[in-house]
């Protein structure tokens, strides 16, 4: 008998403290690409006045999936922002912890933005010239050697004779995932996959060339404002609100435009996506109506506060099924 009542208070104790800990405003987590868009939409929900301000932090696509994976509870974060789709390794995760019930929401399009200072000249590259830029080996007369070239017109003489320095996202960014799948591996050597394993294209040069910047674009938009030759790859949003430091190369003889983006003619354009933890929704206060704030006509539409700052409406068709989605809080299949 002793031992029964040792058991419901120490529950009754353990559900206190799940009461105690638990959160009245949401935690997102992820991608610096979507950041922008999530933090603005986060203010303006908090300004309503019915639920707080939703804590954001950039964190990375692939940061923001393994602690969005971690788990259901006020513990884990609710939702997680990514510039690429969820990936089958990061949804087992999910699964093994129980995160069984996700939200999948494509928010809008983004272009990656090759950029560089606005003091520089204009430049135009092909997919193939940025791989051999950032690649770290290369073909040369039939032999697969170490990437020598140090400055762009070792590249192509029609490039300008300045050195190459190319700020890149790490390998936890989606953003990275994203350029490494339209630009290196579609510019590619098709005589460097016959020499070597195809999964190579994606390895970077470990030289001065190329230098890894972490997950905050903003102080990449920053270097590149202070270094005239320097050039830098992020999202749209980052181009459109530094237009005053910086500006956009061409790649394939296409610059990034909102009706490029939106209908894919511009190389390097992605959807960005928004994903959120199902079984929250009960649980932490305002989910529901954040969600439908975030795939909103005011957020998202064609006139919408987010198109303002850079992100690219989905189609109209695709735009009102995401907001379906959100509003049924319709989980993915796994």
């Amino acid at each position: 008998m002793i031992k029964k009542k040792i058991i419901i208070l120490s529950a009754f104790v353990m559900m206190i403290s799940s009461y105690a800990n638990a959160r009245d405003q949401i935690k997102i987590v992820g991608s610096s690409t979507v950041y922008p868009y999530t933090t603005v939409v986060a203010e303006r929900f908090g300004k309503q006045g019915k639920f707080k301000t939703p804590v954001v932090e950039s964190t990375g696509t692939g940061g923001g999936f393994k602690s969005f994976c971690g788990g259901v509870g006020v513990q884990h974060p609710d939702m997680t922002g990514a510039s690429r789709a969820i990936k089958k390794d990061e949804m087992e995760l999910c699964v093994k912890n129980g995160v069984t019930e996700i939200i999948e929401l494509p928010i809008g399009n983004d272009g990656l933005t090759f950029a560089h200072s606005i003091k520089g000249k204009d430049a135009n590259f092909t997919k193939a010239q940025l791989w051999k830029a950032i690649a770290h080996d290369v073909v040369i007369d039939g032999k697969l050697v170490k990437n020598p070239y140090k400055n762009w017109n070792d590249i192509d003489k029609s490039l300008p004779a300045i050195k190459i320095e190319i700020l890149v996202a790490p390998p936890t960014s989606g953003t990275r995932d994203a350029w490494d799948d339209l630009i290196m591996s579609k510019g590619c050597d098709e005589a460097f996959k016959k020499l070597t394993d195809p999964k190579n294209c994606t390895k970077y040069r470990e030289d001065a060339a190329v230098i890894e910047a972490g997950e905050n674009d903003t102080l990449i938009v920053q270097k590149l404002g202070s270094t005239p030759n320097a050039f830098g790859y992020f999202g749209y949003s980052y181009l459109v609100a530094n237009k005053d430091k910086i500006k956009a190369a061409k790649i394939d003889g296409i610059a990034p435009t909102i009706e490029g983006i939106q209908k894919y003619t511009y190389p390097v354009a992605r959807p960005l996506f928004l994903y959120a933890k199902k079984a929250h929704a009960s649980v932490i206060p305002g989910f529901k109506e954040f969600l439908a704030e975030y795939t909103g006509k005011s957020a998202v539409g064609s006139t919408g506060y987010l198109f303002k700052v850079g992100l690219v409406p989905n189609a109209k068709e695709t735009e009102e099924k995401v907001r379906d989605v959100a509003t049924k809080l319709v989980a993915m299949k796994n």
